[in-house]
């Protein structure tokens, strides 16, 4: 069954930075939503493309050889194998789209690492 969400107002269900939590499923890949703020961890996700979509605020993706900056409304892919970090100096909300079972944290197990992530209630 088809299921409207408003993705602003999820953000209402998101406590914790760097906690992506699953706002729908589309043909084997994710829609995540997550709130971030400071920097997280260098790493890469093997054989899978990532894309970011800024929501609400500003960050920065940095990779090895260069900074992008992102403002709200803004959109990226980051290649499968390229090694990244999002930094964010405010809170920002983001929106990215990975295949269904990714690991946040790429190739590389971390504090950080989520596994079996909460997915966003719909009304």
């Amino acid at each position: 069954m088809a299921t409207k969400l408003n993705i602003p107002a999820a953000f209402d269900q998101i406590g914790e930075y760097w906690s992506p939590h699953v706002a729908a499923r589309v043909n084997g890949q994710e829609v995540r939503l997550a709130k971030i703020e400071g920097a997280f961890d260098w790493h890469a996700h093997a054989g899978v493309d990532e894309a970011f979509f800024v929501v609400r605020g500003a960050f920065t993706m940095r990779f090895r050889d260069r900074d992008v900056a992102m403002e709200e409304g803004d959109f990226i892919v980051v290649p499968a194998g390229v090694e990244h970090k999002p930094d964010a100096e405010k809170e920002c909300w983001i929106l990215m789209i990975e295949s269904a079972g990714t690991l946040n944290t790429g190739d590389r197990e971390t504090a950080r690492t989520k596994r079996d992530l909460p997915h966003i209630a719909t009304p």
